[in-house]
């Protein structure tokens, strides 16, 4: 996939996720590089708002929209591929790979300013469950983003190429677990004369990281019912601080056996500011996400 190659159109790798999107190339020094939005973040939140200038936003604005004006907002559009169902968005209505392909561009932008402007060929990943229908309206998607969408690969073979498995010297069985933001697989990766082939693959495509945080915001809810006889998930703006906290507070806890917790203001109750202000384990959090694992 090496974007310099004689007589080829360079090409991008794309993780195309339900909660996050990525665009990576094969940088001058012949080595994989992510490539950065315009604002230097190498995830893109795979959100989309149609802003009250009737203007399409893609990422993180797009994300801190997403509870204060719902109708504006699509998220997880990846659950809905190869569906009809048209998704409604302020006074539009999208199908899922059109409203993938304005993500899709959004990627383009940066693959172009990262590896000159022009035709692009594209690799896509999609999980290894994906029906037909679904990969026809994935590469759809990168179709209408301007992409020439070369190869639509499973996220085992991807993972399984990315850590090098293909250079193994024996014929082996691989498990790839792969837990993202929304969906969740495990697959069964066969490596034969440096051959990937995916045998057996099963997932969810309504379990990842996401349920996570939302355990989380229940624990912090509670704190807030137990201290102050207040639910902050009636307030949108509340539910919104607390989402955020929460997964910031799941991203620290892979690194750290305690969490000190410190929100000054969730909600505000008799003019006055309340917070939160305790801690957790992560063996209380693996507690919490016990029915899913």
């Amino acid at each position: 996939m090496h974007n310099e190659i004689v007589g080829k159109r360079p090409i991008a790798g794309i993780d195309l996720g339900t909660t996050n999107s990525s665009v990576a190339y094969i940088n001058a020094s012949g080595e994989p590089e992510i490539i950065p939005s315009f604002k230097g973040e190498k995830l893109i939140p795979s959100v989309i708002m149609i802003d009250l200038n009737n203007q399409v936003v893609v990422g993180q604005e797009a994300k801190d929209a997403v509870i204060a004006m719902p109708e504006r907002t699509l998220t997880a559009v990846k659950r809905k591929m190869g569906q009809k169902d048209e998704l409604p968005i302020a006074d539009r209505r999208l199908l899922p790979e059109e409203a993938s392909a304005i993500i899709l561009k959004e990627l383009k932008k940066y693959a172009d300013a990262a590896m000159g402007e022009g035709e692009k060929e594209a690799v896509i990943t999609v999980p290894a469950y994906f029906t037909d229908e679904q990969r026809r309206a994935t590469k759809q998607a990168g179709e209408i983003a301007g992409f020439v969408v070369e190869r639509i690969i499973n996220e085992p073979t991807a993972a399984a190429l990315a850590y090098g498995l293909n250079n193994l010297k024996k014929k082996a069985n691989i498990l790839v677990y792969d837990l993202g933001g929304g969906t969740f697989d495990v697959s069964v990766v066969e490596m034969m004369k440096g051959i990937l082939e995916v045998k057996s693959s099963a997932g969810n495509n309504f379990l990842g990281g996401e349920d996570f945080d939302w355990k989380l915001v229940d624990f912090l809810a509670e704190y807030m019912i137990r201290t102050y006889d207040v639910d902050p998930r009636a307030s949108i703006q509340a539910r919104y601080i607390l989402k955020t906290e929460a997964e910031k507070i799941k991203i620290l806890l892979s690194k750290k056996a305690v969490v000190e917790i410190a929100i000054p203001i969730v909600v505000v109750k008799d003019h006055k500011p309340l917070g939160i202000y305790t801690q957790i384990t992560r063996e209380q959090f693996e507690a919490m996400i016990a029915e899913f694992l």
